[in-house]
């Protein structure tokens, strides 16, 4: 469920949308967690932020999460690529290590569009 709209001039409304993500790691056992996808225009008009259960929060430009959609793309420790006709891979580089998360693209897609509408501020005349 989303908060309330902002009453700032601008600042649209915030978007929150839970998703299963699958750790792959190296050995055997992957692991499905759920991650929060959230946008909030009002203080990052431009970025979405990835909420682990651990409380690691990974910030990026929204630009990179759907230009990865369509071909592998990369801004900073941050990289996103289709794999496949209905996943996608985020990869997130620390210095502890990288972590490789896939996601249905259909999750991240609906996600996307909940952004730019919550970003869209009707005109009042």
């Amino acid at each position: 469920m989303c908060p309330p709209e902002d009453s700032r001039p601008g600042a649209g409304r915030r978007v929150e949308v839970r998703a299963r993500g699958l750790v792959v790691t190296d050995g055997p056992l992957s692991r499905r967690v759920p991650v929060a996808l959230r946008y909030d225009p009002g203080a990052e008009p431009d970025g979405v932020r990835f909420v682990f259960p651990s409380g690691t929060v990974w910030s990026f430009p929204r630009t990179l999460l759907e230009a990865g959609l369509r071909a592998p793309a990369r801004r900073g420790d941050v990289e996103v690529w289709p794999c496949g006709r209905a996943q996608t891979v985020v990869e997130f580089h620390s210095p502890e290590g990288t972590d490789v998360v896939q996601f249905d693209s259909s999750a991240l897609t609906r996600f996307l569009r909940r952004t730019y509408d919550a970003a869209t501020t009707p005109v009042t005349r």
